[in-house]
């Protein structure tokens, strides 16, 4: 808080909300989050691993950004199933490909760049 000394009054200012370094807006209006969503291209395939078992797999994801054990974490709820988070992808067991899709549209990753195979 700055105080104003003026000839009349002793006014007091506050200072706006702090400054986000990166994009130069408020923090409450910081659009960084938004745009690293956007520019992520995310892949979602499934893999037969050990005795024919499928597995999800979803990377791509920037790990800076988003914290994958954190998401790996709500996928699992969401699907259902069991899973995991290791070397930048998280790896989901059975076939939830159309879930872990829908779902991260739902989280703000725009539609286009996420990649079904």
């Amino acid at each position: 808080m700055k105080i104003l000394y003026t000839a009349t009054a002793i006014v007091s200012l506050s200072i706006m909300a702090d400054i986000c370094p990166i994009c130069g807006l408020p923090k409450d209006l910081c659009v960084c989050s938004e745009i690293g969503k956007e520019q992520q291209r995310i892949r979602i395939r499934l893999e037969t691993r050990k005795w024919g078992k499928p597995t999800t797999i979803v990377d791509g994801i920037n790990d800076k950004d988003t914290n994958l054990a954190r998401l790996a974490q709500k996928l699992k709820n969401f699907c259902a199933c069991g899973g995991t988070a290791k070397n930048g992808q998280i790896l989901l067991q059975g076939d939830h490909r159309d879930k872990v899709r829908k779902y991260l549209i739902n989280m703000g990753y725009p539609e286009e760049n996420i990649g079904l195979q």
